[in-house]
């Protein structure tokens, strides 16, 4: 039974494994289907975000086309990824209709993430559909990557899901599997392995447990499970693996409620976006400012207009991570950039209201946007000392 009818995470990553949705079989299990649904519909109804990283494109696929067969060769399995993605689709969208709940598709490769461009748009895509109260089902886009069907340590949506948690800045992962969680032996063939409720630190005890379990219908297994919670509680994002077969499973879980094996966050959501943007591991470039806008960001908690821009050094895309500097040469801290250093070069020193005018497009009036700022604490430091730390 629920404990509450409160929900203690506000935007949440539920992502839906192979075995769970099929049942061990080689089709979808309908039934199955339309019981994570009601749950992830009254979820939705109580005011939660949800995105959903779905597997069962292959085994739809298979089932539609008869094969029963092992399936040998990366061209077939894209194949029956093609057959099958509509088809899982079309059964997301048939279930969520009872509910009056709209759903979108999209389809990430891992190059979308990494590429700065890719990851903005997509982020701005799903942020976006969550704002209108769409469920986004996100799949890793099997007709052109290789690497999820290939290699299995990239498999079944566990990785995506926690880079989708990342992308969006969830609050919970759940990760919904046939089994409990993860145990102190393989439960399969060991009577006496233990559920391990909750997982502190991730380290290679936990990862040595997770190579005894592994998955014959789906790409995945625990090792992958385990990599994709590393993944988001470094981000600060709680993650759970559980039973997706448990009676109602996602409401106690959005609750808080202790079931499967929950991993607690390495770090605050805070800390963790800081200390990336502050690394300089990933920095290209760097913005001089006046001593009005030095102000403004280190007393006042303001967004980086383009009025206070003296210069850009550098040569940077818009989504990169830039240096911010005063003109003392100051270090003051590290954001992420709206606009490229060809388009700052532009409207450098100038309104922002003029941006439009000035570029015939407008990303919105902060070149820096406080929310993607951190700014070094502590005493100043210029010249070539070193200021940025490194985690």
């Amino acid at each position: 039974m629920l404990k509450s009818s409160a929900i203690e995470y506000k935007r949440i990553v539920v992502k839906l494994g192979t075995r769970l949705l099929t049942g061990g079989k080689q089709n979808l299990d309908l039934a199955v289907m339309a019981n994570l649904v009601t749950q992830m519909a009254q979820l939705h109804q109580k005011g939660a975000e949800l995105i959903i990283t779905s597997s069962g494109a292959i085994a739809a696929g298979r089932h539609k086309l008869g094969i029963t067969r092992s399936i040998k060769g990366i061209p077939l399995k894209q194949i029956l990824a093609a057959v099958g993605q509509s088809r899982l689709m079309n059964t997301y969208e048939r279930l969520f209709d009872h509910y009056d709940i709209t759903v979108a598709q999209g389809l990430l490769t891992k190059a979308d993430l990494t590429d700065r461009a890719g990851y903005l748009n997509a982020r701005n895509t799903l942020t976006g559909l969550l704002g209108l109260g769409v469920v986004g089902i996100v799949n890793e886009n099997d007709i052109i990557s290789i690497d999820e069907i290939k290699e299995a340590k990239f498999g079944d949506n566990d990785i995506l899901s926690a880079m989708v948690a990342n992308l969006i800045d969830a609050d919970l992962l759940m990760i919904l599997t046939e089994i409990d969680g993860l145990f102190t032996a393989d439960p399969h063939h060991d009577a006496k392995a233990e559920l391990i409720p909750e997982v502190e630190k991730i380290d290679a005890k936990i990862v040595r447990l997770g190579a005894l379990n592994t998955d014959d219908i789906g790409t995945g297994g625990m090792v992958t499970k385990i990599e994709a919670a590393r993944i988001a509680t470094s981000s600060g994002i709680d993650v759970v693996i559980a039973n997706g077969l448990t009676e109602n499973v996602i409401m106690r879980l959005a609750a808080g409620e202790a079931i499967g094996t929950r991993f607690r966050p390495s770090t605050t959501r805070m800390e963790s976006r800081k200390r990336w943007l502050l690394s300089g591991l990933s920095t290209r470039g760097k913005l001089i400012i006046d001593n009005g806008a030095a102000t403004a960001l280190k007393k006042e908690n303001r967004s980086l207009l383009s009025a206070g821009i003296n210069r850009a050094e550098g040569k940077f895309s818009r989504g990169a991570i830039v240096a911010i500097y005063d003109m003392e040469d100051n270090h003051l801290g590290c954001g992420i950039t709206n606009y490229s250093s060809e388009d700052i070069g532009i409207i450098k020193g100038a309104h922002s209201s003029k941006i439009a005018t000035l570029l015939k497009v407008d990303y919105g009036p902060e070149v820096v946007h406080r929310n993607n700022l951190a700014l070094l604490e502590g005493k100043e430091t210029s010249g070539n000392r070193k200021t940025i730390p490194v985690p």
